[in-house]
């Protein structure tokens, strides 16, 4: 492994070993990005052309903008690009004995499993229809339970803890115990989901997705730094292994940059469920790990917007019989408004920008007030 290699010359190489270790984590984690977004650059054109070779090409939904119909056969599935480029990278510069590590990669593994079922039912029937609702929805529940029941048992055990984190309260923070579990697939499965329905553009759901990854690069970054195991006080962390869950965000944003490169308008590829499902599942599963579960809605916003416009269309037609949006999700409306498709997807990305920008802001300010 090369975290193994790193930790050698680390200790008998005289320039890296007079790093501090706050450089020395930095260092292992942008190097963890940068290979993951080389693998994202040099293994994208081979699986783009085998995905062609198996014609596995998208279906658009007849309903959707007609702008929409000339995408029809560009390769989907290109999730998984991106879990190869996240994963094989995470294994290589993360401390694999920390079951953190194990945690993340199986949670992002495990709903990009659930979405490639989907995406491949979807391509074999030559259809915009995949998994049923339930059976999908069933797939990340169960995801959801195996990443809860899993960190309850490690709370059992002192690794972990099921205190809900609630900026700004830090002495009004109420232990959740078996309560836990419940609130983990709930974060899980709508994260999931909601990177899910925000993907739809070329490119929309992948820069989205970097902006949040290079957020809780610098989160647990910090927390890192302001541990308590070694800098204690009322404004440190419990957070275990931080420095890895650096490296796993870390190695999200070089897969999606580099992924950006080919799904970047016009896309020569599509990531599918088995792509969104799956940066949903990384992001809520550095959500749970890092204890900013509710942070994730606001650095997540742009994903937050998106859904809330699906549930506003359906509860009024459902209710009134009208419709509020031209079409839902959010993004599809703008399209038969008149915008772009890339005016639309820059103009989102800078409002995922902002939202990322307020939630680093703050976490930054509730360290300041002292409720780390």
């Amino acid at each position: 492994m090369l975290y193994h290699l790193f930790l050698w010359l680390h200790a008998n190489t005289p320039w890296l070993g007079a790093l501090n270790v706050t450089r020395y984590i930095t260092f292992r984690t942008a190097a963890a990005s940068i290979t993951a977004m080389l693998i994202s650059l040099v293994v994208g054109p081979m699986l783009i052309g085998r995905l062609k070779s198996f014609q596995f090409g998208q279906v658009i939904r007849p309903e959707g903008p007609a702008s929409h119909r000339p995408k029809a056969g560009t390769p989907t599935m290109g999730g998984l690009l991106i879990l190869a480029a996240a994963i094989v990278p995470t294994l290589l510069w993360a401390d694999l004995a920390s079951p953190y590590v194990w945690i993340a990669v199986l949670s992002t593994v495990a709903f990009g499993a659930v979405g490639f079922v989907d995406d491949y039912l979807k391509i074999s029937r030559r259809s915009h229809h995949g998994l049923w609702p339930r059976y999908k929805m069933g797939g990340q529940i169960v995801v959801g339970l195996a990443v809860g029941l899993t960190l309850y048992y490690l709370s059992l055990h002192g690794d972990y803890h099921t205190r809900l984190i609630v900026p700004f309260l830090k002495d009004r923070i109420p232990d959740l115990s078996w309560g836990f579990v419940p609130f983990a697939v709930l974060v899980l499965v709508s994260s999931s989901n909601t990177v899910n329905l925000t993907d739809g553009l070329d490119g929309l759901a992948t820069g989205a997705s970097v902006m949040v990854f290079a957020a809780y690069v610098l989160i647990s970054i910090w927390q890192f730094n302001q541990n308590c195991q070694w800098n204690p006080g009322t404004k440190c962390y419990e957070v275990r292994d931080p420095h890895d869950l650096a490296i796993v965000a870390a190695c999200g944003m070089g897969a999606c940059f580099g992924f950006l490169w080919w799904n970047a308008s016009p896309a020569k590829i599509f990531m599918g469920d088995t792509g969104s499902l799956a940066l949903g599942g990384a992001l809520a599963g550095l959500a749970v790990l890092t204890r900013t579960e509710l942070l994730v809605v606001i650095l997540g916003g742009l994903f937050v917007i998106i859904t809330l416009s699906v549930i506003i269309q359906v509860g009024s037609f459902k209710m009134t019989g009208k419709r509020v949006f031209r079409m839902a999700p959010l993004q599809h409306h703008f399209e038969l408004v008149g915008w772009n498709e890339v005016t639309i997807v820059i103009r989102f990305w800078i409002i995922a920008g902002l939202f990322v920008a307020l939630g680093l802001g703050l976490f930054y300010a509730e360290w300041v007030v002292g409720s780390g």
